[in-house]
């Protein structure tokens, strides 16, 4: 396995008497595809609110590239270059696609609200990089013809893509995706897995929670299984396809034919 960037080491969270996972220990390397999965309520989604500092664990540490994590805040943990996105699209729907991405990258722009306001030499050189790195964003992720429609008017999965774009407008070198083709069609989740491989191409690491079972097996380098808040298995897809503690997990799900 490549060096490690994410180190997940013995974390245990705890909401009163409900343990919702339990000594969860696994690495992400760096450039790899790796998915967390697993039934709902395994606590695939409370790992990563642990990871990305919305929950600060009852026990253990996260640290990427040797920067430990925990006690951190979200906007800490983000400039360090771990960017997460959500289960729903949080895209503006009254602003264009491209104003969308151009509120993303002036997040991380190093104009001051006074010098754009008094339209100062940097804050001009700011706005100008900004517009020219919104529109190459935007052709990147494949939208360059909806630049200019309202992202309300997307469908589904274009959304996503937005939302993939703002994530990168943040310039991170590792992204968690938490459920991203859940609900898009068979096209629409196609097109994502080409940007999935795309991203690690661009030298991103990503980790993916994700109940589609034949787009995680195809992307996917390695796999961790969670149930009841404990790793069950981990390792390649083919490995993972006929571990008996999965099949067992996901009875009826499809693991074994994915």
């Amino acid at each position: 396995m490549a060096e490690a960037a994410l180190r997940v080491d013995k974390v245990a969270m705890h909401f009163g008497g409900l343990v919702a996972i339990s000594d969860m220990t696994f690495v992400v390397g760096e450039g790899e595809i790796v998915s967390l999965i697993g039934p709902n309520g395994a606590g695939k989604t409370t790992a990563f609110n642990v990871v990305t500092g919305f929950l600060t664990p009852t026990h253990g540490e996260v640290s990427y590239r040797g920067q430990v994590l925990t006690g951190l805040k979200p906007q800490q943990i983000a400039s360090l270059g771990l960017v997460r996105t959500f289960q729903r699209t949080s895209v503006f729907p009254n602003d264009t696609v491209y104003q969308n991405v151009v509120i993303g990258l002036h997040r991380r722009g190093k104009a001051t609200l006074l010098s754009s306001i008094l339209g100062l030499p940097g804050a001009r050189q700011s706005e100008a990089a900004s517009r020219r790195e919104a529109v190459q964003l935007i052709e990147w992720i494949g939208l360059g013809r909806r630049a200019h429609d309202l992202a309300g008017s997307l469908s589904y999965g274009e959304q996503r893509l937005v939302g993939v774009a703002v994530a990168l407008a943040a310039e991170p070198s590792m992204l968690l995706l938490d459920e991203p083709v859940s609900g898009m069609n068979a096209s629409e989740t196609h097109t994502f897995v080409q940007l999935i491989r795309k991203l690690r191409d661009r030298g991103i690491t990503i980790l993916l929670v994700e109940h589609d079972m034949p787009m995680v097996m195809s992307v996917s380098d390695r796999i961790v299984v969670l149930n009841y808040g404990r790793i069950i298995a981990e390792g390649p897809p083919d490995a993972i396809r006929n571990d008996p503690a999965v099949i067992e997990a996901y009875l009826g799900q499809g693991v074994k034919h994915a």
